[in-house]
């Protein structure tokens, strides 16, 4: 996957984010991600932004932590992709890292957010819209 088809946002760390041990906390980290993937997926004028108002659940979390990420760390590059694409959802792969780290440095957070459509009216999953697939597809690694 070349570094083009990644989606990268700049998220600012909190002082609230640090723990006690002046890292970023787990729970903060996966408010973090959220942060980062709503200009990418939720914003007005996205294809995908009437996932953010109609419906849009999140199905599975992993985070694996490879090193420490402090508040001088800040604003964070989180770079993001489409891992898997089907149906009625979709996977997103993510790599943090620290501002100014080089790009092709290892991460200090890899994750992945596993996202599906979701009908609120009806409280049930619907099927990707032909243009939500073609613009989440245009990220798929």
């Amino acid at each position: 996957m070349t570094a083009a088809s990644r989606f990268h946002a700049k998220v600012e760390i909190r002082w609230s984010d640090m723990d006690v041990f002046q890292h970023v906390n787990h729970a903060r980290m996966v408010t973090l991600l959220e942060e980062a993937r709503i200009p990418w997926l939720f914003d007005e004028g996205k294809p995908t932004a009437s996932m953010g108002r109609q419906g849009c659940v999140l199905v599975d979390l992993h985070v694996k932590y490879r090193g420490q990420l402090r508040h001088e760390d800040t604003p964070l590059d989180i770079a993001m992709w489409v891992k898997q694409l089907r149906a009625v959802d979709f996977t997103i792969g993510y790599e943090v890292r620290a501002n100014g780290a080089d790009p092709d440095s290892p991460p200090a957070v890899t994750a992945t957010t596993q996202l599906a459509a979701f009908d609120i009216e009806t409280q049930r999953l619907r099927r990707l819209t032909d243009t939500e697939r073609e613009y989440l597809a245009q990220w798929q690694a």
